[in-house]
């Protein structure tokens, strides 16, 4: 393999691996959720299994449940721990830029076409082909849990898979989590601020409180 594609595969695995995820114990965990939109509040109650099911209680809207659960389903599968081999054991990564953002790679491979940059250890751009659509990621702040980082701040937009036009508003969140017992660290809180079709600012708000971790 060419000096060049080692290096940026090196340099993104120790990224990748620079990621908080969940211990091999993970048991799942519950609490209450609250979400606000528009001037109205849902109050009801969710739990996560070890195997990732969100559950949630005493919320009539279909709509509501939906969107509460896809948040806590999102963030949770995606720290789920994957071996870095197995899962880009058929790619490779080529350099296409550096600056003072970090540096930007191109996938070749089996996921061909999608690209990363990464600084300081940490990817702060991903740009990935899923269900022939095109999700863009920008990090703009971390949370380092002593364990891995967590993204705090970022946004994320749609693209078509053809024109790479946007599809969708571009989202910018905002999270904060608490590290409860045995360094488990949990979203509290979550933000998703965009512009409606009519351009006025909106703010989704999510708030997960009294989480606690289930028993086996």
């Amino acid at each position: 393999m060419p000096t060049e594609l080692l290096n940026c595969k090196k340099g993104f695995e120790v990224a990748y691996n620079n990621r908080y995820t969940w211990p091999q114990n993970f048991s799942g965990y519950k609490g209450n959720c609250f979400f606000s939109k528009d001037d109205r509040t849902y109050e009801g109650q969710f739990s996560i299994n070890k195997n990732f099911k969100v559950i949630l209680n005493n919320i009539e809207n279909e709509e509501i449940v939906k969107l509460i659960s896809s948040q806590l389903f999102e963030v949770t599968i995606h720290r789920v721990k994957r071996d870095f081999k197995k899962v880009h054991s058929e790619n490779n990564f080529q350099l296409i830029c550096e600056d003072e953002k970090g540096i930007e790679m191109l996938v070749l491979g089996k996921s061909a076409g999608d690209k990363y940059r990464i600084k300081d250890n940490k990817i702060n751009m991903v740009y990935r082909k899923i269900h022939g659509l095109i999700v863009e990621i920008f990090v703009e702040e971390f949370i380092d849990t002593g364990l891995g980082f967590l993204s705090k701040k970022y946004t994320s937009q749609q693209l078509d898979n053809e024109s790479l036009m946007p599809i969708s508003p571009k989202y910018s969140y905002f999270d904060e989590f608490i590290n409860i017992e045995n360094n488990l660290w949990l979203l509290n809180k979550r933000t998703i601020s965009y512009l409606n079709d009519q351009m006025q600012p909106i703010n989704d708000k999510f708030i997960f409180e009294e989480l606690i971790i289930l028993t086996e």
